[in-house]
């Protein structure tokens, strides 16, 4: 039941992504954001009332308030990858969370990173390098320039890196809470914290309102995925070991990069499944380690 719920959440997770960008055509990424949020708003606060509140203590609000600045930023940062640079290049960036957070775990907590762990952070980086590879005819650096080039990569890597620390910080949230309440209540309040940037933008002129009912469908089938991608993600956890729960998730990926050829014509198809592939052995390698 975990694999069949962890591969549910790696497309749902490339599908929110997909239609997301869909949607980032014509719209504002704060915009996206928002709304992702406001139309999610009610699936999440109605699963409140099937659930135990757990007791929070102050340790909870204390990690509350370091890991809510953090998550908005990654959020609007992972959405602005996704409107500059092709689905294709960017949702791979994702696989280097497990790599940055098993290198963190050796600075912060003083975790040996063992021979495994090792191959499989070489393995995602070459599988980075494969990625950016346009052609043959690119010398050494070309990639390295090609990825620096690509604004919306340069920004998934750092939600990657931003992630590596909101995943340790939300693991203490849930061990002072519950899983399902944070569920529940993460978003909603996420989605207040956004509102006051949202009505700045809307007067600075940024945000076309009018964008809200003509597209309206299409936001409300992305506020609908954005939930089942949430409670899938914590439904497989519940059953599973989180390190093959996240790296069986990073097929998404893979779903990533089919939906870039068919919505958004992107091209390279080819060596981009071939840096995927190894990116994801690389994060197999991590998890297994």
């Amino acid at each position: 039941m975990w694999i069949a719920l962890s591969l549910l959440s790696a497309f749902f997770t490339a599908t929110t992504a997909a239609f997301s960008k869909l949607a980032l055509k014509d719209n504002d990424e704060y915009l996206v954001g928002w709304m992702r949020c406001v139309v999610s708003l009610p699936f999440f606060l109605s699963l409140l009332f099937f659930i135990k509140i757990p007791h929070l203590d102050l340790k909870f609000f204390y990690i509350m308030v370091i890991l809510l600045p953090l998550e908005i930023i990654a959020y609007l940062l992972y959405l602005k990858a996704l409107k500059l640079s092709p689905l294709s290049l960017t949702l791979p960036f994702m696989a280097l969370t497990p790599v940055f957070m098993i290198l963190t775990s050796r600075l912060i907590l003083g975790e040996n990173i063992v021979p495994m762990g090792v191959a499989g952070i070489l393995l995602v980086f070459v599988g980075a390098y494969v990625l950016n590879l346009r052609s043959r005819k690119d010398s050494l650096l070309g990639p390295v320039r090609s990825l620096i080039k690509e604004k919306g990569s340069v920004y998934m890597i750092i939600v990657a890196f931003i992630y590596s620390i909101t995943a340790v910080l939300g693991k203490l949230a849930i061990d002072h809470s519950s899983s399902m309440f944070i569920v529940a209540a993460y978003f909603p309040v996420v989605t207040i914290l956004l509102t006051p940037i949202i009505i700045c933008r809307y007067r600075e002129g940024k945000i076309d309102i009018s964008n809200i009912k003509r597209q309206s469908k299409l936001f409300l089938f992305i506020g609908a995925l954005f939930f089942i991608t949430v409670l899938v993600h914590f439904a497989a956890l519940d059953i599973s070991s989180a390190a093959y729960m996240i790296a069986l998730k990073r097929l998404s990926m893979v779903f990533g990069i089919f939906y870039g050829w068919i919505l958004f014509k992107e091209q390279d198809l080819m060596s981009r499944l071939l840096g995927t592939g190894v990116m994801i052995l690389g994060v197999v390698l991590i998890s297994l380690a």
